[in-house]
């Protein structure tokens, strides 16, 4: 799995219990898939269509720094499914995983449309081949 991006834990993250906020946590989740997602298929118009089961394993507290880890499960004909782990930066701690989370590619007219990717492109790579 590779980890692309971290985030800070800061109080406005926290629950009643001084824990952070599940669906903080869900909205970093969501916004990265996204992010991934419209890299990958080089397209702003990218939905979230489905999640599934979001298993909480342990908690993170205020001044914790959380690494967000995404890996491709597969490529559909208009989507891209990705399985995700939330983990302590420090202590590798698994915070939370969610083997499932499936993003539709749109068209300008907000329907599902084909994206013809098949495996995983690095933009370094597409930048190589822009240049021959």
């Amino acid at each position: 799995m590779r980890f692309h991006t971290r985030k800070w834990v800061k109080p406005e993250d926290l629950n009643p219990n001084e824990t952070l906020f599940g669906g903080r946590l869900l909205a970093w989740i969501d916004e990265e898939a996204a992010l991934y997602a419209i890299i990958q298929l080089e397209n702003q118009r990218v939905v979230t269509k489905h999640m599934s089961e979001i298993n909480f394993m342990s908690s993170a507290k205020q001044g914790d720094i959380i690494e967000l880890g995404l890996d491709v499960v597969k490529f559909g004909k208009t989507s891209l499914t990705l399985r995700c782990e939330a983990r302590n930066k420090m202590t590798r701690e698994t915070i939370l995983t969610i083997d499932s989370i499936t993003m539709v590619n749109l068209d300008e007219f907000g329907k599902p449309k084909t994206h013809g990717k098949m495996e995983i492109e690095f933009v370094k790579d597409r930048l190589k081949n822009n240049e021959s």
